[in-house]
């Protein structure tokens, strides 16, 4: 029946207006706590990063962006998003915080399903100095399992991959969702967790993988015990 209602352009008009507001009002009247933001801080202002953390974080990651902003950043972000009807709904509560978006998928088992041209799109935003924000298990998984894009991605434009993620408390997971997605409750507690970032050889991407998804989890891992 949602899938069904999301094809009606006014019904999910509506639906993007009130999930993004609850989304802001959430993450705004939480009390953030910043986690390797020496990791975090050369990216502030005048270099290029990769941002890369799982699917299921990503209604928390605005309030990465947001205290980037906040830090006097005026460096645009861009994440990348499923061209899938999801996606759009996703990518229009992701621009309600100011960020832009590429629709498009990072490419998994050798196959390209749209991979190619975001790929040259990411390329030529990283060029022009942008931030790049990507879930490499995205769009529907299997969870945590990082496709090959985003090394691929670090390795052509020689920009290091930023390893992060978030956790709040208390919150809401959707059990019934592929990758078990975390939902923010507001007037709570969270936690922002930069690891160090990975720099990628033009040679390497292959051999990057396994330390960039491990690195994911490792962010991830940090914030949940940081709110245990």
């Amino acid at each position: 029946m949602i899938k069904r209602l999301l094809r009606r352009p006014a019904v999910r008009g509506w639906l993007v207006a009130l999930l993004g507001r609850y989304l802001r009002w959430a993450l705004a009247t939480t009390r953030w706590h910043i986690a390797g933001a020496t990791h975090l801080s050369p990216y502030v202002h005048d270099r290029p990063v990769i941002a890369a953390f799982w699917h299921e974080r990503l209604p928390l990651m605005p309030a990465l962006w947001t205290h980037v902003r906040d830090q006097g950043s005026r460096i645009p972000m861009h994440v990348l998003v499923s061209r899938h009807r999801d996606g759009q709904v996703i990518g229009d509560v992701m621009r309600g915080f100011g960020v832009a978006v590429v629709h498009g998928s990072t490419m998994r088992g050798g196959q390209d399903r749209g991979g190619a041209a975001s790929v040259r799109r990411l390329l030529d935003i990283l060029a022009a100095g942008g931030h790049v924000a990507i879930t490499p298990d995205g769009p529907r998984g299997p969870r945590r399992e990082a496709a090959p894009g985003v090394a691929q991605l670090a390795a052509m434009s020689g920009v290091a991959v930023l390893p992060c993620a978030a956790q709040i408390r208390p919150r809401r997971v959707l059990l019934s969702s592929w990758d078990r997605m975390v939902l923010p409750l507001p007037f709570g507690r969270g936690v922002l967790a930069c690891a160090p970032p990975i720099s990628v050889p033009p040679d390497g991407a292959e051999a990057a993988l396994p330390a960039i998804a491990q690195a994911m989890t490792d962010a991830a891992d940090l914030a949940d015990r940081l709110l245990a």
